[in-house]
């Protein structure tokens, strides 16, 4: 079995493993990293999600190198595109012009800037990326991980390194080290969260999805009927108040049952455009609110439809969880079946306006999510394992309705900031939505240290979360953010011969690595946000 070494080992090509590798390269360190799926990026690329963002992203509230990331992807569209002289000139260019994010694009496109980004380090030989890889086992000695075991095309290879970060979605190395972690919902008598249940459910985890990409054309484009399209659509989750093939969802901040809009090509109607903008703002109409491509962007004839990318509430799988059990290929393609027979209902039998049912025109675009099979190349997880960390972050720390006029908890040991809605999809144990407001936040350095294990960092959604603070730090920049830190993290530790826990524990140690994720870019306060 080959053994490869070097300074930082990252497990995971997602946004944060991304991150993770670029902080960690910027100093100079020997980067190997993995990735399960085709395309490095995670949930904007093989999960195929467009940013979601807080409403300040343009102007402050992220890291130097996620604006990046930004960046690139609106100047890649600038060169390589067809777009109209007035989306050229736009600087906030939105090419899909969806309602979810202020930068919704196709996920080949961030593919292809974040290749870019990594692309000097590779050339130089720092970076070594292994594409195929998953871990399989792990070494360890005592209280450090010596070594991950991957399993990927054709072989097994050993990886070793000083530091070990997992950026997996689903904080597969966890388990494999031995590291203490949690899953799924804690109870209220250990976190003190006023939304927490009194008993744990480490089996109550948020619904994955499979996303996946259409457009609107001539012809007939209707897929095979889905083998399991009777059930999915009979299937009324007894939270729902409808049936999920519905345009009858609940809302998440009320719980009442709202009834969504579905218009392909909405430009193409003269009584939708006002003003150049569409009826229905936010979430209202379901075309609208994640399209990556509005054939409005770009010159006459080079799309001849938009392309919205479907992570609807009908297609959340919460049937079961696909973390700890053995059956969780099962229940992924299961939610396959369940987002086929949602596009299938699309295009047979959802309700028209016009009072008909059925758009045959659309058209499954795989190649759009980079599969065969068109759909996204893999599972959009919202909720992964979780550390142990020396600190937690509970909903008591960024809670609206609990911290009101004082904002968020500050952390002396804040190592980024982050701001989302306390946002939790329906959850395998029966649960609704829980939509709570939250302060803009800091994310605490503590979070990121488990509590025994020295030299292995969480790089992504499985930091010192709870259930519910996951729905929080679980986005595009927070990722980012987290991998992005654990990577220079990982390197200050080598220069100055230190473990984590004594960077964050040691008041000196941990001004001068803060000092130095300023230098980096990482903003550690929000600034005053009273005028915005």
């Amino acid at each position: 079995m080959r053994e490869l070494r070097a300074d930082v080992v990252v497990i995971g090509g997602g946004l944060g493993g991304v991150a993770a590798a670029l902080g960690a390269l910027r100093a100079g360190r020997s980067v190997l990293l993995t990735e399960e799926y085709e395309w490095l990026g995670g949930q904007l690329t093989s999960q195929a999600v467009p940013p979601d963002e807080h409403s300040w992203v343009e102007q402050f509230g992220v890291t130097a190198s996620y604006r990046a990331l930004r960046d690139g992807i609106r100047d890649y569209y600038r060169r390589h595109y067809p777009l109209t002289e007035r989306a050229r000139r736009t600087p906030d260019l939105n090419p899909g012009a969806g309602h979810v994010s202020r930068l919704c694009h196709e996920p080949r496109v961030a593919v292809a800037v974040i290749e870019a980004m990594l692309a000097p380090y590779r050339g130089s030989g720092l970076l070594q990326v292994l594409m195929g890889f998953v871990p399989v086992a792990a070494e360890t000695d005592g209280d450090r991980v010596t070594a991950v075991t991957v399993r990927g095309p054709g072989e097994e290879l050993v990886l070793s390194g000083p530091y070990i970060l997992d950026a997996t979605e689903t904080g597969e190395l966890l388990p494999l080290t031995g590291t203490e972690y949690v899953t799924g919902f804690e109870s209220q008598a250990e976190t003190g969260e006023p939304n927490a249940p009194d008993v744990a459910d480490p089996g109550n985890m948020q619904a994955f999805s499979v996303c996946f990409a259409i457009d609107h054309v001539d012809g007939d484009h209707t897929i095979d009927r889905p083998a399991a399209y009777d059930f999915w659509r009979d299937y009324q989750p007894p939270f729902w108040g409808a049936k999920m093939l519905s345009w009858q969802t609940p809302n998440p901040r009320t719980l009442a049952t709202s009834t969504r809009s579905f218009t392909p090509n909405p430009d193409d109607d003269p009584w939708l455009v006002q003003a150049d903008q569409r009826v229905n703002p936010g979430d209202g109409n379901l075309w609208t609110f994640r399209r990556i491509a509005a054939r409005r962007t770009f010159t006459d004839g080079s799309y001849p439809s938009d392309i919205c990318l479907v992570n609807w509430p009908m297609i959340d799988y919460f049937e079961a969880p696909i973390i700890d059990v053995p059956d969780a290929a099962h229940h992924v393609q299961r939610a396959r079946e369940l987002s086929y027979s949602v596009l299938y209902w699309l295009q047979t039998e959802a309700p028209r306006p016009d009072g008909g049912t059925g758009w045959p025109g659309l058209r499954l675009r795989g190649d759009v999510t980079g599969s065969a099979d068109g759909l996204a190349q893999a599972p959009y997880i919202r909720e992964s394992r979780r550390v142990r960390a020396e600190y937690t972050i509970v909903e008591q720390d960024l809670s609206l309705a609990v911290r009101g006029d004082k904002g968020a908890v500050s952390h002396p040991d804040s190592i980024g900031v982050g701001m989302y809605r306390i946002d939790l999809h329906p959850s395998t144990g029966g649960d609704t939505y829980i939509d709570v407001g939250s302060c803009p936040f800091e994310i605490p350095l503590g979070a990121l240290i488990p509590r025994r294990v020295e030299n292995l960092l969480p790089a992504g959604k499985n930091i010192g979360t709870t259930h519910i603070t996951n729905g929080s730090h679980r986005l595009h920049p927070v990722e980012w953010n987290v991998g992005e830190v654990a990577g220079i993290l990982a390197d200050f530790c080598l220069t100055r011969a230190v473990t984590p826990r004594a960077v964050r524990n040691t008041p000196a140690l941990l001004a001068d690595f803060r000092q130095r994720l300023t230098a980096d870019g990482v903003e550690l306060r929000w600034p005053d946000i009273s005028g915005y």
